[in-house]
């Protein structure tokens, strides 16, 4: 699913492929997830686990390595900018998510802990290829 994300997006084209760097082995890893439109040309994800009981393993790799993570679709390779939203930004993206996709406000019901979203801001001067 991923290498078609990546070379021809998705019909609805609402996913992308996060690429991120391994916190622990330092490897390349490449995860499908769901995007929301977020200010100008930044864009929303979500590290909702499907409400498990621990964020995503991304979630950790973005965090230990913020400054090599992309997104991939449609033939396009975008370099980011990642970062957590907190307080009342937070809460403004969490109802555009839920108003959108149903689902997530499922996933804040079965979990103990605040879903992270995290924006992603194309990085100032980095090819878009």
């Amino acid at each position: 699913m991923a290498d078609r994300l990546r070379r021809k997006g998705d019909r609805r084209g609402n996913k992308l492929v996060l690429v991120t760097v391994g916190k622990k082995t330092g490897v390349e890893r490449m995860t499908p997830v769901r995007w929301f439109p977020g200010a100008g040309d930044t864009k929303l994800i979500v590290a909702s686990a499907s409400g498990g009981p621990r964020n995503p393993a991304w979630y950790y790799n973005v965090a230990a390595n913020p400054d090599r993570v992309r997104v991939e679709f449609a033939g396009q390779r975008i370099e980011v900018i990642p970062e957590q939203l907190h307080g009342a930004e937070r809460d403004a993206a969490w109802r555009q998510i839920t108003n959108a996709a149903h689902g997530f406000a499922r996933y804040e019901r079965i979990t103990d802990r605040e879903i992270p979203v995290i924006r992603l801001t194309p990085r100032p001067g980095a090819p878009v290829s």
